[in-house]
């Protein structure tokens, strides 16, 4: 969302246009105006809290817990002062927060309106608790299937994600999580409205202490491997100049093939790890192989071939790595049993190591290099379409083919272009024949 286009930019205001008439209506009770400013300063205040702990939605127990005790126009009024002043990470974060404002809002107008007509008038007691859950589980829903309808649009419109897969797996994923913070916000205004008050309902967040705890523990964890990759990949980077950048590109054009199958979002990542990590064996490859002019001597091949071993001892120990390993050792191996380092052919081959081999051959191509100069993008997509089936698994050429050109490539020249080049070699050679 950082440029977003005018379409994007159009329905974002279409959002915020029915955001602020959710806040018009007056309701004919006057409602409690310190409730809703004590749940208004709670949700800003912990919502800062959580995002230093990158936890969105962790307060959303506060929302719910206002959308069972008051008013629809005024349960979604807590959300805005939180929405708009709550940190932002990337720009444009004027944008940003008023697309979050506008969502929060409407999707508690839905909530409040859902369970005002489903559940008894007025707050939630105790004694009317067992009756009230199927109201409350009914208005969690229609809450979890706002924010997953809004956000799918974002999605198609803001990051271009076609429509048949933007909204996919959303509500689902979302469901369960956010039925847990209905049940809290339900506890939270039953005990707002017993004799104990407000006081009494705030111990409910408690146990979401214990939860910010934990997601803490788990994205100090996943910040210790991105460092980890980030250290082996720029090593790399440092040792053979010539291909800097291209471990990061053949990880986002890995991400681009896992998308394109609808692999789900974990294996996703695996794949980018697999595509960013798959040269961290050129560690163990003499660097003047690797900046050598021209062709090698087969000596020199043989050397260089045994990078992806050399790679899978590095990474073998890294347990998060999961089956991005499988691609380093593999991702030089062919179709059809001529590659290395172990000959394997047709479905032998690990999927992502099929996935980044022709990730990898691709970046090749549109790169230059020490030894050849970078083919256009529509004469390596050719070539790879060529080799489909002998070389490369025609389902990660298509899916690649289709990804680049609904999205474009742009790939970054890798060498210094400013002396003479050797003549770039045939378009008859196998792509994935580089270093």
């Amino acid at each position: 969302m950082e440029t977003l286009p005018a379409r994007a930019r159009g329905y974002v205001a279409c959002a915020a246009l029915a955001a602020a008439l959710c806040l018009l209506p007056v309701p004919s009770a006057r409602p409690p105006w310190w409730a809703v400013a004590l749940l208004a300063a709670l949700y800003a205040g912990g919502g800062r809290v959580a995002a230093r702990g990158r936890l969105s939605g962790t307060f959303y127990p506060v929302l719910l817990a206002g959308a069972f005790l008051l008013p629809p126009p005024a349960a979604a009024l807590v959300a805005v002062p939180g929405a708009l002043l709550g940190p932002v990470g990337h720009p444009p974060r004027g944008m940003r927060r008023l697309w979050r404002a506008s969502q929060l809002v409407l999707a508690v107008r839905a909530t409040a309106e859902v369970y005002a007509a489903l559940g008894e008038p007025g707050p939630v007691t105790a004694a009317e608790f067992p009756g009230a859950l199927a109201a409350a589980g009914a208005a969690v829903v229609a809450f979890c299937l706002v924010l997953t309808l809004l956000d799918g649009g974002i999605l198609a419109l803001a990051e271009r994600v076609p429509a048949r897969r933007a909204w996919r797996g959303l509500f689902p994923r979302s469901l369960a999580p956010i039925a847990v913070h209905g049940l809290v916000g339900l506890m939270m205004a039953i005990l707002w409205q017993s004799p104990y008050g407000p006081v009494a309902a705030l111990l409910v967040l408690l146990p979401m202490c214990v939860s910010w705890w934990v997601f803490a523990q788990y994205h100090r964890e996943h910040a210790a491997h991105q460092a980890t990759i980030r250290a082996l990949v720029q090593a790399v980077d440092i040792k053979d100049g010539y291909t800097r950048g291209h471990s990061e590109r053949v990880g986002h054009a890995s991400m681009m093939i896992a998308r394109e199958l609808g692999l789900e979002d974990e294996r996703v990542e695996v794949l980018r790890f697999a595509g960013i990590l798959h040269d961290v064996g050129k560690l163990g490859v003499p660097t003047r192989l690797l900046r050598k002019d021209g062709p090698l001597t087969p000596e020199e091949r043989r050397i260089i071939e045994l990078h992806p071993e050399y790679g899978h001892e590095m990474v073998r120990g890294i347990s998060f790595l999961g089956e991005a390993r499988a691609a380093v050792l593999h991702h030089h191996e062919r179709l059809d049993g001529s590659g290395y380092p172990y000959g394997l052919r047709g479905s032998q081959i690990p999927e992502p190591a099929r996935v980044v081999a022709v990730a990898d051959a691709f970046d090749a191509m549109t790169s230059t290099r020490s030894y050849s100069r970078a083919r256009p993008v529509p004469v390596a997509l050719r070539e790879l379409e060529r080799c489909a089936g002998s070389q490369f698994d025609p389902r990660m050429v298509t899916a690649l083919v289709r990804a680049v050109r609904r999205l474009g490539w742009h790939p970054a020249v890798t060498a210094d272009e400013t002396g003479p080049l050797p003549p770039r070699p045939p378009v008859s050679s196998a792509p994935g024949a580089h270093r």
